[in-house]
């Protein structure tokens, strides 16, 4: 028997057949199932935990849950319930669950909050879709309902039970994390920034468990939420582009909270910036028409690389060293005076030595140095090899400080 317990969660209300066949299928297949009601409105429903006493778990207890008659303020209020319920729970194997739009709001607001690594399946009509809300920077797997959650047939009996004896396969059959005694560092990478993050990570995966994170906005994310929850003890995040893209109208943003999780847990922290030569968007004719006449680099057929201004690079380099300022831990952040993308280097479609110079200028200005925060200039190009033995050595030194 798994040590486990698949919870298998949805609105008894509208979808009790379905979420009852899906628990038998995980109790048929050897794990255990708890059946959990997330239902807003009353009925008569036989779960192995009421509506009701997951909305016990909402700060303002039940009638802040189940007393609402707005429905949109009656399923947020049951996500929130949910979470905290689900956080209090010690044998959570794994979460499914079942449903349309508001059991998927209120399912993956609270899978979101669980720890990564822990199976959660969300089998959702809204899961052919933009699923970036939903997911976040979790490691949620949507599957796509095909037909609505809305009876048993053909079509609903196998997908259910696809997701079913996933769940409880994953649980069944539980990955045990390594024994890994190496402390664990956080790399953010884009395509640009490759081959100094592959030289960075060569020097150091002997000493530290290197996790790389592509920044694509969720990536970066999910950078910081591993920070957050203690689980990357030190950060090297030479490819900060998206901050680009969040102050220029890109395609893979950040958010305002960028940075946040360094300033919350003041690790050791090497920054740059990394392909903020550039801001993304999708295939060319998607390219709002307000940019036109500007500098494109077409990587892909489904990607397009907008060049940053003198201006933007200036407003990035203050919104970049503002957070820098907020830092308590030891922080070392470089400047690559030959360019901060590989095809930003002399001769590269991105040159621009007066884009390059406003982003750094904006920094030095806006940057306050103390004994543990240094701004360090570097005559390289991020991609060269003097930059990434430079990143090396001030990883080891601040790292040092702290041990």
């Amino acid at each position: 028997m798994a040590s486990g317990t698949v919870y298998v969660i949805g609105t008894l209300d509208t979808k009790g057949e379905e979420l009852h066949y899906a628990a038998n299928l995980v109790r048929g297949a050897g794990a255990r199932a708890r059946l959990v009601d997330v239902s807003t409105t009353p009925h008569a429903g036989d779960a192995d935990v009421s509506a009701a006493d997951v909305a016990a778990h909402h700060p303002g207890g039940t009638p802040a849950v189940l007393g609402l008659t707005d429905r949109g303020a009656a399923v947020s209020a049951m996500a929130t319930a949910l979470t905290l319920y689900l956080l209090e729970q010690r044998d959570v194997g794994a979460v499914l669950g079942l449903g349309g739009s508001g059991n998927t709001a209120i399912v993956t607001t609270a899978m979101r909050a669980l720890p990564v690594g822990l199976p959660k399946i969300m089998v959702s009509t809204l899961a052919s879709g933009n699923v970036a809300p939903f997911v976040g920077a979790s490691d949620i797997m949507m599957m796509h309902a095909v037909a609505d959650v809305a009876g048993l047939n053909s079509v609903t009996r196998k997908v259910i039970g696809n997701a079913a004896h996933a769940a409880a396969g994953m649980v069944l059959n539980d990955i045990p994390l390594p024994d890994v005694t190496r402390p664990a560092v956080g790399l953010t990478m884009f395509g640009v920034t490759t081959q100094a993050v592959t030289q960075i990570r060569s020097e150091l995966e002997q000493t530290h468990d290197c996790f790389v994170f592509h920044a694509t906005g969720t990536g970066g994310q999910c950078f910081e939420k591993l920070i957050d929850s203690g689980l990357l003890t030190s950060a090297i995040d030479i490819t900060t582009t998206e901050v680009a893209d969040f102050l220029s109208g890109g395609v893979l943003p950040c958010t305002e909270d960028r940075f946040g999780a360094i300033i919350r847990r003041r690790i050791p922290y090497i920054g740059s910036v990394g392909a903020c030569d550039m801001v993304n968007f999708g295939a060319r004719d998607t390219v709002p028409a307000r940019f036109e006449g500007r500098t494109f680099y077409i990587h892909n057929p489904f990607v397009t690389l907008m060049r940053t201004t003198p201006e933007e690079n200036a407003a990035i380099g203050t919104w970049i060293a503002e957070r820098l300022n907020r830092m308590e831990g030891p922080v070392r952040f470089f400047l690559p005076l030959r360019g901060v993308s590989a095809i930003d280097a002399e001769g590269k479609p991105f040159h621009d030595p007066e884009a390059d110079a406003a982003l750094f200028a904006a920094i030095e200005k806006t940057f306050r140095p103390t004994s543990r925060r240094k701004l360090i200039r570097l005559d390289a190009n991020i991609n060269d090899p003097a930059f990434a033995a430079a990143v090396v050595a001030a990883f080891r030194e601040i790292n040092q400080e702290t041990s």
